[in-house]
């Protein structure tokens, strides 16, 4: 099954269900007219669009080895704000991949679009301005979490508990494009 067949999945099925209601009304004499989208829904920006950043939504948020309840839990997150990348989207279930490549499903409800990342490699500083100009106000350690909010120019603006500055993009997993 090709993934990128706009007529596979959700997508796929709304269209089959108008086709039909087309054909009924046409064929019960009544006028029909449907409008389809020209392109796919994700491919026009959908909100569902992957990949995308989210985090943890609860201080307990469950990683299991497939889409449903009935699949093991591989790993369990007992903090909120953790950042994940979603990769793919079966019903109410996310395929994320956290900041050290683990992979696995988690149900939507646990995730959030806040945007979080996680300080990796060395320690980062965070500065006054977004060109890293101004006074270094923090340095923040490898492992700790914070919002991100704007990046532009290698630069983010991190938010760490209410300690904000901006740090380079590349010393924190989820600055970068998903």
């Amino acid at each position: 099954m090709n993934e990128s067949d706009p007529n596979n999945g959700a997508q796929g099925k709304i269209r089959s269900r108008l086709r039909l209601i087309a054909a009924l009304c046409l064929a019960a004499g009544l006028p029909a007219m449907i409008v389809l989208p020209a392109a796919p829904l994700a491919a026009q920006g959908a909100a569902d669009e992957v990949p995308y950043w989210a985090s943890t939504a609860k201080d307990k948020v469950n990683m299991r080895v497939g889409p449903g309840r009935e699949y093991r839990i591989n790993w369990t997150y007992v903090r909120k704000g953790v950042p994940l990348k979603v990769l793919r989207l079966i019903g109410g279930w996310r395929l994320v991949e956290d900041p050290d490549g683990a992979r696995g499903w988690v149900l939507a409800q646990f995730l959030t679009r806040d945007r979080a990342g996680i300080v990796r490699g060395a320690p980062a500083p965070m500065f006054e301005k977004k060109d890293g100009s101004g006074r270094l106000l923090w340095r923040a350690a490898p492992g700790v979490i914070g919002t991100i909010d704007t990046c532009a120019d290698g630069w983010c603006a991190f938010d760490v508990d209410g300690r904000k500055g901006y740090v380079r993009a590349t010393g924190v997993w989820g600055a970068d494009k998903p």
